[in-house]
């Protein structure tokens, strides 16, 4: 192994932000460069149907095709998303369901969980996280991707739970006294090695979803309920984002997370910085 100090001068060398991801691949064994490289399962929680899809579809479309397996798991019904009186909360959400599994069949996940709480009502909760904990266990997955619920200026509090409950359910699910009926099930401790937080401005990892980015706007468009009536407009402003994070990377779309090993997202100071 390098002598810390020859190792600590090299560092010397580097910006923060570098020196610390050198640091984190060394010591943790994780390269921010390829966070997917080892993965083989993905479990992207969402608040509502069609989350996965508007933030990350392309990317999920691309590792999709890469031979990743994808699970997702939607905490709500999506029974409050319309403007439109014709719908009853019931019928929408019956609807939205079944347009996520239309589009989730498009991007190449095969597993959709729901837990089915009402929508904008998700409570942030003992009770939700252990179920989220749950899943975990059951799932097994290399990352957990959520909402990032320090987004500047989010003000749905399902999108802030989520993430929330989401980080902490990938934290504590390694904890055997922790929701021990999962012991009782035969589900054990689940060290969670990856988490990643979509909707997020401050992304350490940038995807070139160019090549796949009319999969994931073919997906949109099965979420009828939610796009259909104003497609146009929608269809610019997921362009707009995609070009957001494509022109950090020199790419034409992009789609970027907020990658953390789970062993910083606890009492870790320069994690923001990463």
């Amino acid at each position: 192994m390098m002598p810390f100090e020859m190792f600590n001068k090299m560092l010397g060398s580097l910006n923060e932000r570098d020196a610390l991801r050198v640091l984190i691949q060394k010591f943790l064994g994780v390269d921010l460069n390829e966070p997917f490289k080892d993965v083989k399962k993905i479990l992207c929680i969402q608040p509502h149907p069609d989350d996965c899809e508007v933030a990350i579809g392309g990317m999920l479309a691309k590792l999709s095709f890469e031979g990743k397996e994808i699970v997702y798991l939607t905490l709500t019904d999506g029974s409050m998303g319309t403007h439109n009186l014709d719908f009853s909360p019931q019928e929408l959400a019956k609807i939205r369901k079944e347009e996520q599994e239309r589009a989730a069949k498009v991007i190449g996940v095969k597993k959709l969980l729901w837990f089915d709480y009402k929508d904008t009502e998700l409570p942030y909760s003992l009770e939700v996280r252990n179920k989220i904990i749950s899943v975990i266990r059951e799932e097994k997955p290399d990352i957990v991707l959520a909402p990032d619920p320090w987004l500047s200026y989010e003000v749905h509090p399902d999108h802030k739970n989520a993430g929330l409950l989401a980080l902490e359910a990938s934290f504590f699910a390694s904890f055997p006294h922790i929701n021990r009926e999962d012991l009782e099930k035969g589900l054990l401790p689940y060290d969670v090695p990856l988490v990643g937080l979509y909707y997020t401005s401050k992304p350490n990892y940038i995807e070139d979803v160019t090549d796949f980015f009319d999969i994931k706007l073919k997906a949109l468009r099965e979420h009828k309920s939610q796009f259909e009536k104003n497609w146009q407009q929608w269809e610019v402003f997921f362009k707009t984002v995609a070009m957001f994070y494509g022109k950090k990377i020199n790419a034409f779309y992009g789609e970027g997370i907020k990658i953390l090993p789970k062993l910083l997202i606890h009492v870790t100071p320069f994690a923001e910085v990463i």
